[in-house]
């Protein structure tokens, strides 16, 4: 006994002597510890729970070692049930599972869905308020038990970047469909899953049916639907609302906007399906009705699109659907197939009614002026020369463009349609343009030979420069931006081009480079008059055609130049008083283009108006012997 006696002395000698240094050093200044470290009695760190020293494990760590994380998933210290998926925490871990619907328990090993019975029992690993949620009291209506403590959808969302929400959703869609459609009977059911947030309701499929989930409804004519899809008739067809998945699966998913600005999705997103066999296509269209989730004051168009999935997640697409009828409070949808929808509402600012007023009086004022224009270059043939061939390609460009401007800058369905129409006017307006260079060119020609008597630079002028640089430049620019941009034709309010990402400028541009030639012709032109008129004797046929030549200088500059130069002030930033005047004064003066071209060309010149009086006294003389010949008939029929 007396051998081991004394090394026990010694151990306890030991402890007490250690004890005692902790008691005296008790007031001595914590060590620093790791992040995932507590100081224990001031002198050592200990890990805390959930985390064990780097080097190894233990519970006391030195000064500045750090502590790691235990993956309690991989070391089997997790006690989640078979069906639970094990999700490493910092510190902790969670079992997730769905428990009130196990068909949807892959979706536990996407986002985290915490319950108790997720767990065979509490892990000495989790504190209270980290992990286990505590039992609800109050059951679902489907299944009984308690409903996950998260949004499927938001935790779906916050669980990865926007091409897997995408990817995900568009793979939950399809389950929901199938496990809605096996799970109701042929008979009319009406259910709702809060797991899901969603309400559904199914029907028997044998003729006109409507279905209601929420506050939305679907009109289908199941005979001959599925008589035109090649399916039997007597099956069933389902409608189902998701009450929250519009705030994830948002306009952000919408690509195609071609112009819109302030998109919002303006419905909740519903499924309408015929069987679990994903979309499909209808030989007659069903007719969807959403109510709207908020309201606006301005002007809105609303579009009915349909959930695309894709390798690279998915997008809403308007392809196969078509709004029908909308007020303030609901829309419906044409659709010819059936899937995944929703209704996008994009607003604009409300449409100024005088001003398309003015826009519709003043544009058919125009074409009745420009084609009697037109005619009469044609027609009039004393007064055929180089500039009575270039008002005609005038008349005609302006007269083809205001017209298609006046009958198709609204028809944006089809879009197709919308996107020729739109390409067609930028033709078309831009050959105008450069109608109206050549107009500015040739008539600083025709006053600069009254200065030089040089008749030939105009002569040549025709035939070198006219055609080629009046049609083919239009054509050149139209190709090159149609190349680069075919999307960027036609927009959701008209067909014309899209106005953001620059696309605009393939118009602005070469109109601008217009604008800035022409004011320059004109100073040389008033220049020369000028000085033509200061040397000029005073006889009055000379000093008149000076004068008219100077009022056609004049109004050159303010038809070609001027007015459509306002066009560059109808901007944001000028203000929405500046902006509503100018947008009337570049209407105004536009749209009475083909009215001065008439009145100046045709009405003011001399020649032009004798030939009326030709055909006004021919037309009279034709009239008057055709009188005579018939009461010469008439006489002669009583003899």
């Amino acid at each position: 006994m007396g051998s081991w006696c004394l090394p026990m002395l010694a151990a306890l000698g030991v402890l007490l002597a250690v004890s005692g240094w902790e008691v005296t050093n008790s007031k001595a200044p914590c060590p620093h510890c790791h992040v995932y470290a507590d100081c224990h009695n001031t002198t050592h760190c200990i890990c805390k729970p959930g985390f064990q020293p780097a080097s190894g494990p233990g519970p006391f760590i030195w000064p500045q070692e750090a502590c790691k994380d235990i993956d309690e998933c991989q070391t089997q210290q997790a006690r989640c049930r078979k069906k639970s998926y094990c999700k490493n925490k910092i510190g902790s871990y969670l079992c997730s599972c769905v428990v009130a619907v196990p068909w949807l328990n892959w979706v536990a090993s996407i986002i985290d869905i915490e319950h108790p019975q997720c767990y065979n029992e509490l892990s000495p690993g989790h504190t209270e308020g980290e992990t286990v949620p505590q039992q609800e009291d109050q059951g679902t209506e489907t299944g009984g038990t308690a409903t996950p403590q998260v949004n499927i959808w938001r935790a779906m969302d916050k669980n990865g970047n926007r091409k897997d929400f995408a990817k995900n959703v568009t793979q939950m869609l399809r389950r929901v469909e199938f496990f809605i459609w096996n799970q109701s009977s042929d008979f009319p059911t009406k259910g709702e899953y809060p797991e899901l947030d969603i309400v559904y309701e199914t029907k028997r499929c044998d003729q006109k049916t409507v279905l209601v989930a929420g506050n939305n409804t679907m009109d289908i004519d199941c005979a001959s639907t599925l008589t035109g899809s090649g399916r039997e008739g007597g099956g069933k067809v389902a409608l189902i609302t998701y009450q929250t998945l519009g705030n994830f699966l948002n306009e952000s998913f919408f690509h195609h906007r071609k112009g819109m600005r302030g998109v919002r999705l303006n419905s909740q997103v519903v499924t309408g399906t015929l069987g679990s066999e994903g979309k499909i296509h209808l030989s007659d269209p069903a007719l969807l009705t959403f109510q709207h989730t908020q309201h606006g004051t301005l002007r809105r168009k609303c579009l009915c699109v349909s959930w695309e999935g894709s390798k690279e997640g998915g997008s809403w697409s308007t392809e196969g659907c078509s709004p029908v009828r909308s007020n303030d409070s609901y829309t419906t949808c044409k659709c010819y197939h059936l899937s995944s929808f929703a209704v996008l509402m994009a607003l604009a600012p409300k449409a100024d009614f005088a001003l398309s007023v003015i826009t519709c009086v003043g544009l058919s004022v125009s074409l009745l002026c420009l084609l009697l224009a037109a005619l009469t270059f044609v027609l009039c043939r004393p007064i055929h020369n180089t500039g009575t061939t270039l008002h005609l390609q005038l008349s005609v460009c302006l007269f083809l463009a205001h017209l298609l401007f006046l009958t198709g800058i609204n028809r944006t369905e089809p879009e197709t349609l919308c996107a020729i129409i739109a390409g067609v006017l930028h033709y078309l307006y831009l050959a105008s343009f450069m109608w109206m260079l050549l107009e500015g060119l040739h008539l600083f020609l025709t006053v600069r030979n009254l200065k030089v008597a040089n008749y030939t630079t105009t002569g040549r002028f025709k035939k070198r420069f006219m055609y080629p640089l009046g049609y083919g430049i239009p054509a050149g620019i139209v190709a090159v931006s149609a190349a680069v941009g075919p999307k960027n034709y036609g927009t959701f309010t008209h067909c014309w081009l899209n106005l953001d990402k620059g696309f605009i400028w393939s118009f602005i541009g070469p109109v601008a480079v217009i604008i800035l030639i022409n004011s320059v012709f004109f100073c040389q032109i008033l220049w020369i008059l000028r000085s033509k008129i200061a040397s000029l004797n005073k006889e009055v046929s000379t000093l008149q055609d000076t004068r008219l030549m100077t009022l056609k200088a004049i109004s050159q500059l303010f038809i070609l130049g001027c007015s459509w130069s306002l066009g560059f002030f109808m901007v944001e930033e000028v203000g929405e008083v500046v902006g509503s005047v100018m947008a009337y004064l570049f209407t105004i003066t536009n749209v009475l283009q083909g009215v001065w071209l008439f009145v100046v060309h045709c009405l003011l010149n001399r020649q032009v108006r004798m030939e009326y009086r030709k055909w006004f006294s021919g037309m009279r003389k034709g009239a008057e012997a055709e009188s005579t010949e018939m009461s010469h008939s008439t006489t002669h029929t009583k003899i």
